[in-house]
């Protein structure tokens, strides 16, 4: 099996368009990485593919191995589609907050799910159950493989030697990038790139209100994708120049805003920094180019932020006029 051919060859190399019509007004040039163009429909695609392509190349895995990891949603669709074409059974430990679309993606792709009810007791998050979950399933399952997203540092070198190179190779000079945070693989793949290039970028971490990567004032949060209930072991402040927090109010009008204004459909964590961006704007440089990720599809995201009768029972109102 050719761990480089087929529907492989084609994930990264994502386009980038200028974003012309929702910051127009605007003395700046923003810049989106459509990485919902990617074959799985996110980022994800990319340390995925690193992380089995490197445990193939060391004998780790092979056809027949059973693949266990702990996703609600896009890296389980990424490694979903990656193990079926491998010959490799999958197993994703979800809960929740895992929407009903993405499990019917991760079924339909040949999954095997695995759902966990109940947060952690002791901390009442679900990433620390759907982890021992993991532990045990590795248990029960001989020569079955974690690739540990969390900690495996090929999730944020994949983005190191793709993701932030191409931003690079296609803009040239980048004075601003604008990250989504979770496990915060893409944004230390991307610091570390700009920090070993000696490249003038600023790097903006976008994060969601009640996630503790930055704050220790945990509270819910309504989508997946931006933000987590734990600081990620990637989580490195010391290369990272800004933190913007923005609400689950500012996602929605975010994606809506992107979607009437510029025609891309894309998912939560877009939203969160397209907010972050207009939340910023007075402080930025003049003139600056701007580079924003647009981290996965908008479709995942149908029945929440696309829903006008989900977000007027969410938030008790309506999208004002011009952000439907």
């Amino acid at each position: 099996m050719d761990i480089n051919g087929g529907i492989l060859s084609v994930i990264g190399n994502t386009s980038l368009v200028k974003l012309s019509s929702l910051f127009r007004d605007h003395d700046l040039e923003v810049y989106a990485k459509l990485e919902l163009m990617n074959p799985g429909g996110s980022a994800k695609d990319r340390p995925a593919l690193r992380m089995i392509r490197e445990a193939w190349k060391e004998g780790k895995i092979g056809p027949g191995t059973v693949v266990v990891e702990s996703s609600s949603g896009n890296m389980a669709i990424s490694l979903a589609m990656i193990c079926k074409y491998l010959g490799m059974r999958f197993i994703s430990v979800i809960d929740p907050k895992t929407t009903e679309y993405n499990i019917r993606i991760l079924k339909a792709s040949g999954a095997e799910i695995d759902y966990v009810a109940d947060p952690d007791p002791e901390s009442g998050e679900f990433l620390p159950a759907r982890l021992k979950r993991v532990q045990r399933l590795l248990a029960e399952i001989p020569g079955s493989f974690w690739p540990n997203q969390y900690a495996n540092t090929n999730n944020y070198l994949a983005h190191y030697h793709t993701t932030m190179k191409e931003i690079v190779d296609q803009l040239g000079r980048v004075d601003y990038l604008f990250c989504g945070v979770s496990t915060c693989g893409t944004l230390r793949g991307c610091a570390e790139y700009v920090k070993d290039h000696g490249l003038a970028t600023h790097i903006v971490a976008v994060d969601v209100e009640g996630s503790a990567i930055f704050s220790a004032n945990k509270s819910r949060r309504r989508f997946p994708g931006l933000g987590a209930g734990i600081v990620p072991p990637f989580c490195k402040t010391d290369i990272i120049d800004r933190i913007v927090h923005v609400s689950d109010w500012d996602i929605v009008t975010g994606c809506r805003a992107l979607a009437q204004k510029e025609s891309i459909m894309a998912g939560a964590s877009s939203g969160g920094v397209i907010a972050a961006v207009r939340h910023m704007e007075q402080e930025l440089v003049p003139g600056a180019k701007c580079a924003v990720i647009l981290h996965d599809r908008g479709e995942r995201y149908l029945d929440t932020v696309y829903s006008d009768a989900w977000i007027e029972n969410e938030f008790g109102r309506g999208l004002p006029a011009g952000d439907d």
